[in-house]
């Protein structure tokens, strides 16, 4: 498909280079425990979070943003992507709601922003930093679309991150349409079969608590988005609920 050839060649590159360097140049790339142990980045991901909290939003604190960072490495190779190119998609995974400590609108531009002035400055090439930003600014459905492999690899981690632990609110009857679809949920399972090119978010949902109806009026955008990133890496998504095919 034409939109996975343009993504595999915007990263060859990317193979090529990683594969020549030596063993001392390897160990001068910027890995994802740079970014994870960060202390620059962690403060911005944990007052982010807060600001999000006091706005009334799921967490989108280290439990997220860590779970998005590896979901996303291991869609990258589940398809056969490189090392390199999963370490990346970690990277942007981790960092990929930064930018909410600005503003829930825009945030993930000013995510985008955020991360290549730190990138930047780590050290990181060029090259690849242009890979990582473009994959946070094109995170959110409301704006987004897959623009290379590690863009899609991690829309997918994201909108598939949907779990009843992420609901922060405990008092029941409060609940707004988002707490109950999250908490609702009682197992998310993204399963990736490279081979046969399918991608397949897998929910169990209490319906006493939320209706599948529910789940559509808040997500549907988010799963046209996946299933616009799956395409773009040659595969089909597909949705079930309660072991019943939706998408």
């Amino acid at each position: 498909m034409k939109g996975t050839a343009d993504g595999r060649k915007s990263l060859d590159e990317h193979r090529i280079i990683y594969a020549r360097l030596g063993r001392e140049d390897k160990m001068n790339l910027i890995v994802y425990d740079d970014i994870k142990n960060n202390e620059e980045i962690r403060v911005y991901i944990q007052k982010s979070d807060v600001v999000l909290g006091l706005m009334g939003y799921t967490e989108h604190a280290f439990d997220h943003v860590g779970k998005v960072a590896c979901t996303a490495a291991y869609i990258l190779l589940e398809f056969g992507y490189s090392e390199r190119e999963a370490e990346l998609a970690r990277i942007a995974g981790f960092m990929h709601d930064i930018g909410n400590i600005v503003n829930r609108d825009g945030h993930a531009q000013s995510g985008a922003l955020i991360a290549f002035n730190i990138l930047t400055r780590l050290g990181m090439e060029p090259a690849e930093i242009a890979h990582v930003v473009a994959a946070i600014g094109n995170h959110d459905e409301g704006n987004g679309s897959p623009v290379n492999s590690i863009s899609a690899a991690l829309t997918l981690a994201d909108k598939s991150d949907v779990r009843r632990s992420r609901v922060r609110n405990q008092d029941f009857a409060t609940f707004d349409i988002h707490d109950r679809v999250n908490y609702a949920v009682e197992e998310s399972i993204l399963s990736v079969r490279g081979e046969e090119k399918l991608v397949s978010l897998l929910l169990s949902i209490d319906t006493k608590i939320s209706s599948k109806m529910e789940y559509f009026e808040i997500f549907l955008h988010r799963m046209m988005m996946c299933r616009k990133a799956a395409t773009f890496l040659g595969a089909t998504f597909e949705l079930f609920m309660n072991k019943t095919k939706l998408l």
